[in-house]
């Protein structure tokens, strides 16, 4: 089996050591490096070329936002899922703006986490379910961007509980839908976007305002 190969960046080092414990009991993820700073990071980047950097976004010398902007346009191949202490929607969206694979705060329990490193590693964009909910009422607005405009209502109010990370069955619950109906709506608004992918629709749902406070 090809395992992912993960580097943990964060300036905390009991934080690391359980992270890397952790990490290597799973039989599909290693992790090849470490970095205490900014600027380790992007040395450790270009030294091991990992699938996977999980960072943290309060460090020195380069802050986590930084060292992400750099990666996204040095190394577009590795993924980067940003734990971090900082449940702000502001520093959320920043995270996401610079191009993260998601979002996990410190405090997410064990198996969570691995979970977020699975769904990242799919090709998904992680959103952990504490900051679902502190986007959900900004990003269900009746009147949708000019953009979107072709979108009915439906369409639109599915494809916003996507990028928000949430399954057809949650929002077939939500919505008060059939699962195939869901699917139906998201199909029809991501072919009517363009967009063939969930990561693209979280890119889109910022660049259009979705989550504008």
């Amino acid at each position: 089996m090809t395992k992912t190969k993960i580097l943990l960046a964060d300036d905390h080092a009991v934080l690391r050591s359980g992270l890397k414990m952790l990490l290597n009991a799973q039989s599909d993820l290693v992790v090849v490096g470490e970095a205490t700073n900014g600027n380790e990071a992007l040395s450790a980047v270009r030294e091991h070329s990992p699938d996977l950097l999980l960072l943290d976004i309060s460090m020195p010398q380069t802050d986590g936002l930084q060292v992400l902007q750099q990666i996204r346009r040095t190394h577009p191949h590795v993924r980067v899922l940003v734990l971090t202490m900082h449940e702000e929607e502001g520093y959320l969206k920043r995270a996401l703006e610079a191009g993260a694979a998601g979002y996990c705060p410190k405090s997410a329990a064990d198996a969570e986490l691995i979970s977020a490193i699975r769904a990242v590693m799919r090709g998904n964009v992680y959103i952990h379910p504490s900051h679902t909910k502190i986007l959900l009422d900004k990003m269900l607005p009746t009147n949708a961007p000019s953009a979107a405009a072709d979108l009915s209502e439906r369409e639109s109010a599915v494809l916003k509980l996507v990028a928000l990370g949430h399954t057809n069955q949650e929002i077939a619950e939500q919505l008060s839908l059939s699962v195939k109906t869901v699917e139906s709506y998201r199909a029809r608004g991501m072919e009517k976007l363009g967009l063939s992918s969930r990561a693209a629709l979280v890119r889109y749902a910022i660049q259009e305002g979705w989550m504008k406070e």
